[in-house]
Parts: structure tokens; sequence; C-alpha cells
């Protein structure tokens, strides 16, 4: 199991299905490893609550309610258990979590990824021998367990430092493959999409994503290099409407671009305009402010258009998009241009077409302005302790890691404006990628006064019941701060605060929604090698009567335009404030 525990932003939940060239992998999604038992209780969950004991009397307490109680916990479920072992591996427990590792192997003894596991855990243990035993029997398991097959290559030759899998190599940039072999390719990976996705043409009927795959079948010839393809796959990819389906996050392709074909000037898309944010060496050709209305000859509409084909998002939403392209602008537009070698541009107040100098660096993401609290969970006070902002700008709080930080962050958050005269709370959701259905609940359960259900349609069954309302929740005026970013659990929260109308929401139309579909499955294709993500299950709020191809639009539209970008103005927490001094 591919596993990188640099954060906790990058822990997400196990994976469930594995088809014909895929393998398992962990990865920042929307929910907490499923738990796949009606009714039942999680065993990891259980073993965690007993991390006082040692861990020999922990696998005996397993043992004991494996014999005693076999239909209360989730013991047939190999996943929730090796969650609880990487809960220890992360947070240093080595040796405990290399027990659990061993217990999986005997419960699951057919598994390839038991011993995936316990090689990792042997690995980092230092006990390289052991590790390559395991990681083989891995392989023998499942030959296309990539992440074995890099771990392998890693232990018996330590002198290369070749990455894995090959999508990291620059070189890959020019190279070509047969176009037989791309067209191979492209069929495989319709075929993946739709064997593996729950939801692959609810977005898209089968006719047109069949159409737009033989499109691209078309396209290719023996010149046809690799990046163009790994282009043509992003749109595919994109075309079902899935933003928890990708081929990495443009990573793959931002390792392989050339930096002097990027395109050479910052710029941003804001309100369907397309402006220069930093001129980049190009001073007196161009100057921040400047609107770019077409590229190399091409209008600026056209390319965007095309651009925003190759960028997943959930159903039809946009607003993901434009955060998406404004992080990755120079790297998108010379791939949906071909990759020249140079750029003309014109703007909206000059007539001459202006040459742009060449790139000589990837430029650093800056955020549209500057967030009220730099961290991801912050309580602030304003007007005399009447209005309080709570800032959550991550659900990434798991109960195999992290999800005691959150509950006390959230329940000493709530006993502070209990002991105050708060009453107006803003819920500032902005920049949430999501986490897990756990945070989500706990929060909500101080918002709402009367039982609610958070799920009506998941893998995750704990949460599917009635979920009682803290013991004092928030009785005052709820603001709710919303922008595009906003993914996975965080669109599962919105759908609910919508549907139950807990409060005034402001801000632009949220990136996801109560419908979503997650987990993932790691692929690659034969040909190619191109490795690809694919989401394999289905979380779906209570609030069915919402939209799955939208996100949760706002009562109150509020976006920033170019000038409230470049001064780095917090438009939306401005209104949200004057709307309660007006009140």
């Amino acid at each position: 199991m591919n596993i990188h525990p640099v954060s906790a932003k990058v822990l997400g939940m196990l994976l469930l299905v594995f088809g014909a060239g895929c393998s398992s992998k962990i990865d920042s999604g929307a929910v907490q490893a499923p738990i796949k038992s009606m009714n039942k209780t999680s065993i990891g969950k259980k073993l965690r609550e007993n991390d006082q004991l040692p861990i020999a009397e922990r696998i005996a307490l397993y043992y004991r309610l494996r014999r005693e109680h076999p239909e209360s916990y989730t013991f047939e479920s190999e996943d929730d258990l090796t969650m609880y072992g990487y809960s220890l591996l992360w947070s240093g427990k080595t040796s405990e979590a290399i027990e659990i590792f061993r217990l999986l192997v005997r419960e699951f003894p057919e598994s390839y990824n038991v011993y995936d596991n316990l090689g990792e855990g042997l690995l980092q243990n230092g006990d390289q021998d052991s590790a390559l035993y395991y990681y083989e029997k891995s392989l023998v398991l499942n030959s296309e367990n990539y992440n074995a097959i890099a771990q392998i290559k890693r232990i018996r030759h330590p002198e290369s430092s070749a990455e894995f899998p090959a999508g990291f190599d620059p070189e890959l940039f020019s190279k070509t493959y047969p176009a037989e072999a791309y067209r191979q390719d492209l069929e495989e990976l319709g075929k993946a999409l739709v064997r593996i996705h729950p939801n692959a043409l609810k977005f898209i009927s089968g006719e047109k994503f069949w159409q737009l795959i033989g499109e691209k079948q078309n396209q290719v010839t023996d010149q046809t290099t690799y990046a163009e393809f790994f282009w043509m796959c992003d749109e595919i990819i994109a075309s079902i409407g899935c933003s928890h389906t990708s081929t990495g996050g443009f990573y793959f392709e931002t390792q392989m671009l050339p930096v002097h074909l990027r395109f050479p000037v910052e710029v941003r898309w804001i309100d369907e305009h397309l402006y220069v944010v930093d001129d980049s060496g190009n001073a007196g050709s161009v100057a921040v402010g400047d609107e770019i209305v077409h590229i190399n000859d091409v209008s600026v509409k056209d390319l965007m258009a095309s651009i925003y084909r190759h960028i997943p998002a959930q159903g039809l939403i946009e607003t993901s998009k434009r955060y998406v392209f404004n992080d990755h602008a120079t790297l998108m537009i010379p791939y949906a241009l071909g990759f020249p070698s140079g750029y003309t541009i014109g703007t909206s107040n000059s007539a001459p077409k202006v040459v742009l100098h060449q790139a000589e660096h990837v430029p650093d993401y800056q955020e549209p302005f500057q967030r009220p609290c730099p961290e991801n969970l912050c309580l602030q006070f304003l007007n005399q302790d009447k209005t309080a902002i709570l800032s959550v700008a991550s659900f990434n709080y798991y109960w195999w890691h992290n999800l005691n930080e959150f509950n006390q962050f959230i329940d000493q958050s709530f006993k502070a404006i209990e002991s105050r005269p708060v009453d107006h709370l803003i819920i500032d959701v902005r920049f949430n990628h999501g986490g897990s259905q756990h945070s989500s609940i706990n929060l909500l359960k101080y918002l709402v006064d009367k039982p609610f259900t958070y799920y009506s349609e998941s893998l995750y069954n704990e949460e599917e019941g009635l979920q009682t309302p803290a013991e004092h929740p928030y009785r005052g005026h709820l603001f709710f701060l919303i922008d595009g970013i906003g993914n996975s659990t965080t669109g599962h929260f919105m759908s609910i605060v919508k549907e139950l109308n807990l409060g005034t929401i402001i801000g632009e139309e949220l990136g996801s929604n109560g419908f979503c579909t997650a987990g993932q499955t790691t692929c690659r294709l034969p040909q190619t090698g191109l490795e690809y993500y694919v989401a394999n299950s289905t979380a779906i709020s209570s609030a069915r009567s919402l939209p799955a191809d939208r996100g949760i639009l706002p009562d109150y539209t509020v976006k920033q335009d170019i000038d409230d970008y470049l001064q780095g103005r917090d438009v939306v927490m401005a209104f949200a404030l004057q709307l309660i001094n007006s009140q």
C-alpha cells in the first residue's frame, strides 16, 4: 500500500475495488475508511479506544471479541483493521503497527494488500530482508501491485534514484508510442472507468463517452507524444464529472513539462476574464491588471472552454475548475495549445500583438486573499463578542489519526461561544477540500436543534442513523461562507445546512454537493504505463432534494473582481460582516 504520511492532509480512505491493471492506494479523499457491514462497530476503532493496553492485550481483545461477539464488530473488514495499523505506524509506533499487520496476515491470508502493509511496516523498522519477503508474497497474489514492484526495486537496487511510477520521469514528455498502443490504452481507460466507477455515466451518456474515446483514438498517430496522450486522457477522465477521479491533480503533467515551454506570464481567470497578475519578466510588454483576449491567435474564450474539458469536477460545477486552472495556469495553457515554442498575446487595451519572453521559472501559487485565520481551525470574536467567526478550512480529521483534535476544538469553541453574548456566528468553510464524516457530523450537532440524518445512502453505515444534537447547540443567527474549493465532505456538510435552512449562505457555488463519489482505485494503462485514480464508492447525504450536478448555491453570490484580487480583499467576509451590522 503506497502511503506517504507527510501530513494529515494526505491521509484518506482505504480503497475497495481492484480491477485488472489496478491496485490499492490510500488517498486524500472525502471520508474515512469504509465499514462495509450494517449496524456493526468498527473493530479498529474499538482497538484504538484501548490504546493504553500493551499491543499483545489489544490483539487478545480482538480475538476475545471475535469469539464472543462475532456479529457486533467489523471482523470481515480488512480495510477497517488496516487503518488502525496505519494509525499506529503514522504515530511512530512501528512495532505495534507491525503486530497489527501480522494479525491482518493471519486473518486475511489471501489478500495481497496485507502482505504489502506488513512489508511497509518492516521496511520502516529497518528490516529490509523481511520486508522484501512480504513484498514478494504480495506480488505473487497480485502481479500488478505497483507499490510492491517499486519497493522491491528500491530494496534490491538502492543505488537507483529513479522514482516509481514512470509518470514522474520528465523524459516521458517527448516520448512516443505506436498509435496502436495508444488506442489500446484509450480503450482500457474507458473500460476501467465504467467498470470501477459506480456512477461513471451519471453526467455523460454512454454514447457520448465512447464517442469521445473514439475521437481520441482517431487523433493519435505514431508521432503523438506521451504528454499529448496524457492530455487526451485528462479529457476522457474529466468527462465523467467526478472530482475524485483524475490522473493525479496535474502533478505528473507538471513534472514532465520543461520550464521553457510554460506560459511565461502569471494569469488568473476571474469573472470570465483572463488577467495578468504578474508580468514575470515581461514588464513593458504587459502590465499587472491587463486583460488578455487571445493567445497565439486563439481567443481566450475558446481556450478556456478547451481547458475546462480537461479539469475534473463534480457534475457540471465550474467554480472548482476555476481554482484548479488558476493554480496551474502556466501549465495548462501550453498543454491546451500543443506546447508552442513561443507566445504572442493580445490585450484589451493594445492593438498590436505582444511577444512574450520565454519562461525561466515555475511561479508559486498565491491565494486570492489572506485568510482570516492561517490555521485550519480557529475561533475569533468581534463586535464586543457579539459576532464569532469559526474557521474550518479542513475536515481531514479521522478516528484513526487526529479526530480528537477536531472534536476538542469544536467542543471548546462552542463552550467559549456559549459563555459570550454571541448572536451572530459565521462558519467559514472556504478552502476546505473535505475530510471525514465524523468531523462534519460533530460540527453539525452544534448547529441543529433536532435529530438529523447525515447519510441517506453510503458504505459508511455507522453514520446512517439519526444524529443527536449537542447538549447545548448554538441558538443564534448563522452565516456560512463557501467557495469553489469546497469539495467532498464539505459538500455533504453544506448540503445538510442548505436542506435544513440552518442559516444564510454567502459566497459562490460550492465545488461539491450532497452526492459524493469517493474512494480511489489506482490503475495503470498497460501499454504506456500512465497512472490514474478512479473513485470506487458512493456516499450521499440526506439532502436528496438538491441536484447532484450543481454545487450548493449561496443565498448571496459574492465574488472578487480583478481589483479585489490585486488588493487581496476578502469581499465575502466583508459582505457577511456588513450584512450582520445592517441587522
